[in-house]
């Protein structure tokens, strides 16, 4: 059951991950497209967590908490840079 579980959550994580893609090189704004890359970052992670969960390995969880670190700091990053044209104050 789980084993069927899991390829479906695969699925539609891929699903989710080519309409993001999509969404990113399509988007008519600059904030859509930063939505766009928060949410594959999102999508990303949760296909890491449905790998690490399929093959029964905790270093997995650790690579999805890295990944959603790296992703908070550059989606605030970009917001930053969207409203005051610099990164850095």
């Amino acid at each position: 059951m789980i084993s069927v579980a899991l390829n479906i959550g695969f699925a539609v994580m891929c699903l989710c991950l080519i309409l993001n893609l999509v969404r990113l090189l399509k988007g008519p704004s600059t904030p859509d497209r930063i939505l766009a890359l928060d949410t594959m970052y999102i999508n990303t992670i949760a296909l890491i967590l449905l790998f690490g969960i399929r093959l029964e390995r905790a270093i997995f969880f650790e690579a999805a908490l890295l990944i959603a670190m790296m992703g908070f700091v550059g989606t605030v990053a970009l917001a930053n840079y969207l409203l005051h044209g610099d990164i850095i104050e």
